[in-house]
């Protein structure tokens, strides 16, 4: 036998059947359940493929000539001979059958008693077989042995069935996050970030768009991504479709990119990063984004924030994980997120708890900027409460990049007032926003 080596075969690659940590539980409990139940040392499954079977699952009581993901020539051994009739399904002792006794493996496994029955698929093709054999003789098996293993190779078949059906899904899921990427997806709007006391663009939000078909939201685009374990692949092409912007910024304005822990954890988060200034990117993770162990996170971003990368925690308030984000991370800069500055002009909780996280920055030389700003009496309440820089559609809602840099050409320290002509929720244009004070 020779080990499976073909890194690109379907099975191999999508991770569903090769291997004890892919296979499924339920044939791999099948397997096991026979093998005890007849008294026998090694059971498996094989598939028949154009000119070799392989091994997909294997259960052995003790030590097993056969691993998963072995393969061996469809001309060896007896799957292929059971299927065309040369050797019976059941097989008492090996040796005194004169079409198994010569065959080599009967002499070097050794196989002493061998139970096998061909795999149907519903389309009438044959899957492969499902095997026990022992080392020694065994003439106490009966058909009704076999009979038990015909009616188990069905509920195989559809078990089969079943994870083929997964592994062409889940082949179709990747296929479709890797062909927007080719197609250079996600594509970029921006939406600026002002300091509230002058009016001056300080930077511009990156945010996703997908195009591509199906026509989804780039939280399912991005959710997707990360069940298949493409997430930092997709984050890192949405990176660098995003810093394509710093080129055409002024130079005191800055990038931000939104980044899972496990993307800002990655050599791809680096590798994006690459040839970039730094110190005019700020990587903002997400509040939802759970991590476990902050330490490869902390480890990943401390040589970058050394030389100027600035990171921000995005949507603070919005659940319990801020916080702890906040005193591991020791971030740059904090975001309000929505929920705690929608309707805060009316809502002295949301403003107690503002105040409190402002007076928390100041102590700890953290900048807030308030997220979702769309009323003026919202922006007036957060100049009041000594917010420094604000976002959001009563501000500037996202557009493409030559959009956005007509917005923050206002970098001479001129008023808010009146910069903002982007269209507002209801289809007009957004309000003039005026400065407290």
């Amino acid at each position: 036998m020779r080990e499976h080596d073909d890194p690109n075969s379907l099975s191999g690659w999508m991770g569903i059947q090769t291997g004890p940590g892919g296979c499924s539980k339920g044939i791999q409990r099948v397997l096991n359940a026979i093998r005890v139940h007849m008294n026998m040392d090694v059971a498996f499954v094989a598939e028949f493929r154009e000119q070799d079977r392989i091994f997909h699952y294997v259960d052995a009581a003790d030590r097993s000539p056969i691993n998963p993901g072995n393969t061996a020539p469809l001309t060896n051994g007896y799957c292929q001979r059971v299927i065309d009739g040369r050797l019976p399904q059941l097989i008492r002792d090996a040796q005194l059958l004169p079409a198994a006794a010569d065959l080599p493996e009967t002499s070097s496994i050794p196989i002493g008693a061998h139970l096998s029955v061909p795999i149907y698929l519903r389309d009438g093709r044959v899957y492969g077989t499902f095997c026990c054999f022992s080392f020694a003789p065994d003439e106490t098996l009966t058909e009704r042995d076999l009979q038990v293993m015909k009616a188990f190779a069905e509920l195989i078949a559809a078990q089969i069935e079943e994870d083929q059906h997964a592994t062409k899904a889940r082949f179709e899921r990747i296929r479709c996050i890797t062909e927007a990427m080719q197609q250079g997806q996600p594509s970029m709007v921006y939406q600026p970030m002002y300091d509230l006391a002058t009016g001056r663009g300080v930077g511009i939000e990156a945010l996703s768009r997908f195009e591509q078909l199906p026509l989804r939201t780039p939280d399912v685009w991005y959710g997707e991504a990360s069940s298949l374990g493409m997430g930092p692949t997709l984050e890192a092409c949405a990176a660098h479709n995003a810093l394509n912007a710093l080129h055409a910024l002024p130079d005191h304005m800055y990038v931000a990119i939104n980044g899972s822990p496990e993307f800002a954890a990655s050599g791809a988060f680096q590798r994006v990063l690459g040839g970039v200034d730094v110190s005019r990117v700020v990587l903002e993770i997400t509040e939802h984004a759970s991590v476990v162990d902050y330490g490869p996170l902390l480890k990943a971003i401390a040589p970058l924030r050394a030389i100027g990368l600035r990171v921000a925690i995005d949507d603070t308030g919005a659940g319990y994980a801020s916080m702890r984000h906040i005193l591991k991370i020791e971030p740059d800069l904090v975001k309000l997120d929505i929920s705690l500055t929608r309707g805060i002009d009316g809502d002295r909780k949301r403003r107690a708890l503002a105040s409190a996280l402002i007076a928390f920055a100041a102590e700890t030389d953290i900048q807030i900027i308030a997220e979702g700003v769309e009323t003026a009496r919202e922006l007036e309440t957060l100049q009041a409460l000594g917010v420094a820089y604000g976002q959001g559609f009563y501000l500037a809602r996202p557009a493409p990049l030559y959009e956005v840099l007509h917005l923050t050409e206002l970098g001479d320290g001129r008023s808010l007032r009146g910069t903002s002509t982007a269209p507002d929720t209801c289809g007009g244009t957004a309000q003039s926003f005026p400065t407290v004070g």
